[in-house]
């Protein structure tokens, strides 16, 4: 039987004649409401010990991740309580970073964020600080795809 799946998040579909569809549909919806304005609590490279009520709630896993989220580093991890579900990023895909309060985005295989930039407090005609800061912002600007390069 073809894996049933849609294209692009891996959720399940259903198939004529399965049994136990409640099983199937209910982890699509598990994974619809993880991925649907998808907010992560942090970005770990190991597991957390969640609880019951955190069930739910996502993490972004880091570089050479361990234990139970070993080989699936920059997946985004749910914990659906007893368990894990991984979701594989895709371009243009962004999520909220509680811990960072703001927002990350996946670009050509990598989560990148907006830079810290420093307010200019240089003198009154154009120098060195007012150029690194408008270089900064064009950059991150064409990084995320919001102007062209």
């Amino acid at each position: 039987m073809p894996d049933l799946a849609t294209g692009r998040h891996r959720l399940p579909l259903l198939a004529v004649s399965q049994a136990l569809k409640e099983v199937t549909h209910n982890e699509a919806l598990v994974l619809i409401d993880a991925l649907l304005h998808t907010e992560i609590e942090n970005i770990l490279s190991l597991a957390p010990v969640p609880t019951d009520i955190d069930i739910g709630k996502c993490w972004l896993i880091g570089p050479a991740p361990s234990g139970s989220w070993a080989t699936k580093s920059g997946h985004i991890a749910i914990w659906v309580g007893g368990s894990w579900r991984f979701v594989e990023p895709q371009n243009g895909m962004r999520v909220w970073n509680k811990a960072l309060n703001r927002q990350i985005l996946y670009v050509t295989g990598q989560w990148i964020s907006a830079p810290v930039i420093s307010v200019p407090n240089g003198g009154t005609v154009v120098d060195i600080q007012a150029r690194a800061t408008l270089i900064a912002i064009l950059q991150f600007f064409r990084s995320t795809g919001i102007l062209a390069t």
